[in-house]
């Protein structure tokens, strides 16, 4: 028979997990397939652009969220950023497939993002290594990687001002490209000392 205590504890898990910054999160990641109906089925790169910078606009939000409304949870800390990571990787091969915009910038992107989430990915799962927040320079990077993208999209576009785009695409993209590079490299001393948390604290 469940206790009223263990009931109680039921619903404590369930709301870390029903949460509304983590619905919020869930909305976002829903949000990729219309991304790519845009894009492919619709061969509209202005919709499918705009829909990717504001989905970039809006990854403050779920944050802001969980501090207003006091549902910081475990869980969110890891799922607002798997699925940020989630949008942006695919979003970027949707992009090179279709060929919206420099594909040896959206590779460059794709690797900086791939490697450092797998390190990171591998280090915590497989050696215990402790969660570490990310930095404030590793957020301007991602942020202007956000918009930089949907900015070269509506360049390759036939917008009457797409070249406009396309040079802010350049001076934005470039800029937080070697900035996330920059950013990733810098991680490593706190990757460490993560490692050397984790298994101190597991021992």
């Amino acid at each position: 028979m469940v206790q009223p205590a263990d009931v109680a504890d039921s619903q404590l898990s369930a709301h870390r997990y029903l949460t509304l910054p983590n619905a919020f999160t869930l909305v976002r990641l829903c949000c990729v397939p219309l991304f790519f109906w845009l894009l492919f089925t619709k061969d509209s790169r202005p919709g499918a652009a705009l829909l990717l910078g504001g989905l970039g606009a809006t990854d403050w939000v779920d944050g802001w969220l969980a501090r207003r409304f006091n549902q910081v949870s475990e869980f969110g800390k890891i799922f607002d950023p798997t699925a940020d990571r989630l949008m942006f990787i695919s979003t970027m091969i949707g992009i090179i497939a279709d060929d919206a915009a420099p594909v040896w910038f959206c590779v460059l992107v794709l690797i900086r993002e791939v490697g450092f989430g797998l390190v990171v990915a591998v280090a915590t799962v497989f050696f215990g290594m402790e969660r570490f927040d990310v930095t404030w320079w590793g957020k301007t990077a991602t942020f202007g990687l956000m918009f930089a993208i949907p900015s070269f999209m509506l360049g390759f576009s036939d917008i009457p001002v797409a070249w406009f785009y396309e040079w802010f695409g350049w001076i934005v993209g470039l800029s937080s490209l070697a900035l996330s590079y920059y950013v990733a490299f810098a991680y490593v001393p706190t990757i460490r000392a993560s490692l050397r948390n984790g298994r101190r604290n597991s021992a």
